[in-house]
C-alpha cells in the first residue's frame, strides 16, 4: 500500500493522544460529525465510509453520522456537504468521478473542485479487469489487441453508459493500444456480463470482485488488470502496463477519498488525515477493504490533490476523444 512507515507511525501515535486544542481554544469535535456519501446505504462508497468512520469515531470521541445523499454519480453528496451550515462538522467521502469528470458531464455542477473542496486523504483504490467470454479466441492481452486492430470496431465492449468508469477505461485503453472498439451501452453490469457470456458483445471492463465468480464458474476469462501493480484479489492476473505496446505508465483505477469544504479549520484536516492514515495501516482494515475488492491507500492531502489533478487531465483527454467520435 502507499502509506509510508513514517505516516503510519505518526497516525498510530495520534491514536493514543487526546484531542488537540486549536488556536481558538476549543477542542474538536465537541458534537457529532456528519459525513456525506453520494451513494445509497449498502453501496461500495457507503461501506468504505463506514469501515473508516467506525474506528475514527472512537478515536475522536464523538459519533460520525453517515448521511447518504445518492444521485448524479456522487455529485449530490458533494453538493450537500458544501451546503452544510457548519463547515467544521461536515466532511464527505467521494469516488473519483465528482472530483475529476463531473465538471464535464454534469450540467449546473454548483462547485469548483479546486476552489471549493479540500482534499483530506485517499482511502482506497480499485482497478478494473478486461474480461471476455471463456471461449474467446485470444488467450492474452496481445491477442486481444491484435484482434481489435484488424479493422476499426472489429470488437465491441459494453459499459453502463457514457462517462461511466468502464466506458472511460475502455476508451483510454483503445487510445493507448491504438485500436478502435465499438461501445455498446447497457443499464447495469449484470447486463454487460450476460451479454459477454452470451456472445452479444466481445468484452468489458469491470471490477475484479464482479468478474472472479464468473471466471471460477468457467464462463469468463480475464486478460489483464488496469492497476499499476498486481492486485491482491487477483494476484495471477497480469497488469496491462507495459504489455502488448501499452505504455509502462498505463493505469486506470477507481478510487475513494475523504474531502472537506473550503473553510474547514486546517487543524481538523491534519487531525483527520493523521488518524485515517493510522486506520488504513491496520491489517484488519486492509483485509476488509481487500475482501470488497479495494486496496488501502492513504497519504497526504497534497498527494490526493495531485491525484485529482492528474486524473482530471487523463479523463478530460478521454472525454475529448469520446466527444470527437460522436
Amino acid at each position: 500500500m502507499n502509506i509510508t512507515r513514517r505516516a503510519a507511525l505518526m497516525g498510530a501515535a495520534a491514536l493514543s493522544l487526546s484531542k488537540p486544542v486549536f488556536a481558538q481554544g476549543s477542542a474538536w469535535p465537541t458534537k457529532p460529525v456528519r459525513t456525506f456519501v453520494g451513494f445509497p446505504a449498502g453501496s461500495s462508497p457507503d461501506l468504505l465510509a463506514r469501515i473508516v468512520t467506525e474506528p475514527l469515531a472512537t478515536v475522536l470521541g464523538q459519533p460520525i453520522v453517515i448521511e447518504n445523499k445518492p444521485g448524479a454519480g456522487g455529485v449530490i453528496g458533494v453538493q450537500q456537504m458544501l451546503n452544510a451550515k457548519d463547515k467544521d462538522y461536515a466532511i464527505g467521502t467521494t469516488i473519483n468521478g465528482p472530483m475529476t469528470t463531473a465538471a464535464r458531464l454534469t450540467p449546473d455542477l454548483g462547485y469548483d473542485v479546486a476552489k471549493d473542496i479540500i482534499p483530506v486523504v485517499l482511502v482506497a483504490t480499485s482497478p478494473l479487469v478486461l474480461v471476455v467470454a471463456a471461449d474467446f479466441p485470444a488467450t492474452d492481452l496481445a491477442g486481444f489487441i491484435a484482434a481489435a486492430g484488424k479493422e476499426p470496431e472489429a470488437l465491441t465492449y459494453g459499459s453502463v453508459g457514457k462517462g461511466s468508469g468502464a466506458h472511460l477505461t475502455a476508451e483510454l485503453f483503445s487510445d493507448r493500444a491504438g485500436v478502435e472498439m465499438l461501445h455498446i451501452p447497457f443499464t447495469s453490469y449484470a447486463e454487460v456480463t450476460t451479454a459477454i457470456i452470451g456472445h452479444e458483445i466481445d468484452s468489458g471492463f469491470m471490477a475484479p470482485s464482479a468478474a472472479l465468480q464468473y471466471v471460477e464458474a468457467g464462463t469468463l476469462k480475464i486478460l489483464g488488470i488496469t492497476s499499476a501493480k498486481p492486485f491482491a484479489q487477483a494476484p495471477d492476473v497480469p497488469v496491462m502496463a507495459g504489455q502488448a505496446g501499452l505504455p509502462a505508465d498505463f493505469r486506470a483505477e477507481l478510487w475513494n477519498a475523504f474531502i472537506a469544504p473550503v473553510g474547514t479549520d486546517p487543524a481538523i484536516i491534519e487531525l483527520l488525515n493523521t488518524n485515517i492514515n493510522a486506520i488504513l495501516a491496520d491489517e484488519a482494515v486492509q483485509k476488509r477493504l481487500e475482501d470488497m475488492g479495494w486496496q488501502a491507500a492513504g497519504g497526504t492531502p497534497e498527494q490526493l490533490q495531485q491525484r485529482i489533478a492528474e486524473d482530471t487531465a487523463i479523463w478530460g483527454a478521454v472525454l475529448d476523444r469520446i466527444d470527437a467520435k460522436n
